[in-house]
């Protein structure tokens, strides 16, 4: 399979027809089925491959989606998956690498670690260990080095202090916290590198399903602090990926 800009090349110099490059384009790079279309040309331009948002989609579209990416020898990364449907997927695709912590499914081993730069993921508590091993599968899906710091929120804040010396070997810190969303602020004004906050779901009444948290995050004191969607380890992880190829590509200049 050529290179996109190879054919865009070859079809500017005349050494293919605009209804070959198109049907070249076609059978290389846009998988279809139903109203499925897989985007196979997406690690050339952003630099990762396309990840399948499996929550709202059902089992079937799910295995339909798995079967055009093996028909084609890609690699398949599946995330917001219940336990049920990673049941129903592991008995269809037995070969399926799948992850009841993180509710992700893939089709490959994790990628050696191919950055020098790390994350930190920083849970405040286990109930929100879920997202953060949604972030941790996406990094190691990436090639990022990482490590996790689970149950160390702010209702124990000696816990957190206890790994301050750790937090600041890392490039970038995926902070992820439910209830009122306090320790992305607690980080963000001690520490200088990039920090990612998640606000997740966890939380009695007034929590509001994470919108307490959320809101808490951008309204946070401590300047300069990103922040995801509620319960989105996967879009923390793809934001620090984003960061760190960027200062590994102006390191290698």
């Amino acid at each position: 399979m050529d290179n996109i800009l190879e054919l865009v090349d070859k079809l500017k110099s005349g050494k293919i027809s605009l209804e070959n490059f198109i049907k070249l384009y076609e059978e290389n790079y846009i998988l279809k089925h139903n109203d499925i279309h897989v985007d196979t040309f997406r690690n050339k331009r952003l630099g990762f491959d396309e990840v399948i948002y499996g929550r709202n989609k059902t089992v079937e579209q799910i295995k339909d989606i798995i079967s055009l990416y093996e028909q084609k020898k890609l690699r398949f990364f599946c995330t917001g998956l219940d336990n049920q449907k990673l049941k129903e997927l592991k008995l269809s695709f037995p070969n399926l690498i799948i992850c009841e912590k993180s509710g992700t499914a893939k089709n490959f081993s994790s990628s050696k670690p191919r950055f020098s730069n790390s994350v930190g993921v920083i849970a405040a508590g286990t109930s929100d260990s879920k997202v953060a091993y949604e972030a941790i599968e996406t990094l190691n899906a990436l090639g990022i080095p990482n490590k996790k710091y689970i149950d160390i929120g702010v209702a124990g804040i000696h816990r957190f202090l206890h790994y301050m010396d750790d937090f600041k070997k890392h490039s970038v810190l995926i902070v992820i916290a439910g209830m009122e969303g306090a320790l992305p602020s607690v980080v963000g004004g001690i520490f200088s590198q990039p920090i990612i906050a998640v606000p997740t779901s966890v939380g009695y009444g007034t929590a509001l399903s994470g919108f307490t948290p959320l809101l808490a995050m951008l309204t946070s004191c401590a300047n300069g602090i990103t922040v995801v969607n509620i319960d989105n380890g996967f879009g923390a992880a793809m934001a620090a990926f984003r960061i760190i190829q960027q200062i590994e590509n102006k390191n290698d200049r």
